[in-house]
């Protein structure tokens, strides 16, 4: 049996590509590869699996950027010495249930809006809105008036792909990007402010189906049940470490940490190195500032600055988010940005975190406040679509709060969202928003002392 993701070939090519974007010199392993793809197919992945071996007994790839850009994987941020500095007023009580609420709802609509078309890329986006009228995107998916060549040519995502179409919307299907929202809050539920990677795993295996998670985070799942810990977890031949999965987790941290993106940025931390290393780790880290300091300042520019403060300015994440901030968003059509980024970031991988948070952060900047125009904006621009949806969402839902959403994009949902994490399936928006509150204000740890966060079960 062949397990996407833990195929020791795909692995093997993936660790080439992340390696020569890492600035390692990868002409002999990029040989060895070729050579492997003339072998018969058994022969080929012990081979492949054998060269990864090899390749993880000699340790981190001597990389070009690696004074820039350090693993992270051991020290947590603040990661800058002299980060911006925050405003010090904090959200008032009376309105943080319904930022709270608003992070949780934009969060799943902007997601539901990427959902049926994940994967495809923007000329494909473009015919299949313009062959039903529905160019520029400002409402959910429907194939309603698609004609039947457009729906074979572009399938929609054969994971729940269909009950994310207009006509068929009842609640806020099943989706990674929530699911691990809803896995982090128990988290904080059951181990408190103060978790560790360890409590992190302990949940992941524990609560999340094996293969309800992708790419880095299913290899570091298996690493964990062969008993490695992080940062070896998000390490050991895992070549997903700089795609976007950790970023799609950093949304709850933000959340229990209202107006204060430092705090946020450390659980982000304790949380990403369990899977990822570098920008992967880095692209968490700010997105949970921003989130966290969201909840106390409404202009993007100002929390976009903010949010680098919390990572290294040289490392390619931050140099992305750079080059967002330096176009001169507000006087360029969105296809125009959107080509901009395709110039600058086209070469990177659909799923990988440096070109997928630089798309995010450009539909916030050209959305303008605009719950409605920024996540169309995001899902447009094609790429990791229900990734980027979901986090501009969450950030305009926390800016916004619930009662300032449109009903267009929210009472679809009728507040309900199906999950296959254990114990929330079938949750209720408005109840996971009173408990993440609940977890805001929770300041004891509440593991034992001189408890480890894994289990001896496992």
């Amino acid at each position: 049996m062949i397990v996407r993701y833990l195929d020791p070939l795909e692995r093997l090519e993936y660790e080439i590509i992340q390696r020569q974007e890492e600035g390692s010199d990868v002409k002999g392993l990029h040989a060895k590869y070729q050579s492997l793809l003339t072998k018969p197919e058994e022969e080929a992945r012990a081979s492949a699996h054998k060269i990864l071996a090899d390749l993880m007994m000699e340790g981190p790839p001597p990389c070009l950027h690696s004074s820039f850009e350090p693993g992270q994987l051991d020290t947590s941020p603040p990661l800058n010495n002299t980060p911006p500095a925050v405003s010090g007023h904090k959200p008032h009580d009376s309105g943080l249930y319904d930022k709270t609420l608003g992070g949780w709802i934009g969060r799943a609509a902007g997601c539901l809006l990427g959902k049926p078309v994940e994967r495809h890329m923007r000329p494909a986006l473009r015919e299949m809105l313009q062959s039903n009228d529905n160019w520029p995107l400002s409402n959910y998916w429907t194939q309603k008036g698609m004609a039947q060549p457009i729906l074979d040519k572009y399938p929609w995502k054969r994971r729940l792909g269909q009950e994310s179409l207009r006509e068929n919307i009842t609640c806020m299907p099943e989706d990674d990007d929530l699911n691990y929202t809803m896995l982090n809050l128990h988290i904080v539920e059951t181990s408190g402010h103060n978790f560790d990677s360890n409590d992190i795993a302990t949940a992941w295996v524990t609560n999340l189906p094996a293969f309800q998670v992708f790419t880095a985070e299913r290899i570091a799942y298996f690493n964990i049940l062969e008993g490695r810990s992080a940062p070896d977890t998000a390490l050991y031949m895992n070549p997903f470490r700089e795609w976007v999965g950790a970023q799609i987790r950093a949304d709850l941290w933000g959340y229990v940490s209202p107006g204060n993106p430092e705090k946020a940025a450390h659980m982000a931390w304790r949380d990403a190195r369990l899977s990822h290393a570098n920008n992967g780790i880095f692209s968490e880290i700010f997105f949970a500032a921003l989130i966290a300091h969201a909840f106390t300042e409404a202009d993007i520019r100002v929390l976009v600055v903010s949010a680098l403060g919390q990572i290294p300015e040289k490392s390619r994440f931050a140099q992305a988010i750079q080059f967002v901030l330096d176009l001169p968003i507000k006087t360029m059509e969105w296809e125009a940005v959107l080509d901009a980024l395709d110039r600058q970031f086209g070469n990177y991988h659909w799923v990988h975190s440096i070109n997928n948070g630089a798309l995010t952060v450009a539909a916030l900047l050209a959305g303008d406040g605009d719950y409605e125009k920024t996540i169309c904006n995001a899902v447009m621009g094609g790429w990791d679509t229900d990734s980027n949806g979901a986090t501009a969402g969450s950030i305009m839902g926390v800016i916004l709060g619930a009662q300032s959403l449109p009903e267009k994009w929210t009472l679809p949902l009728n507040n309900r969202i199906r999950s296959s994490v254990s114990g929330f399936d079938n949750a209720c928006f408005t109840d996971l928003a009173r408990r993440t509150l609940e977890a805001a204000n929770m300041h004891e740890d509440k593991k034992t002392s001189g408890q480890s966060g894994r289990s001896d079960d496992f």
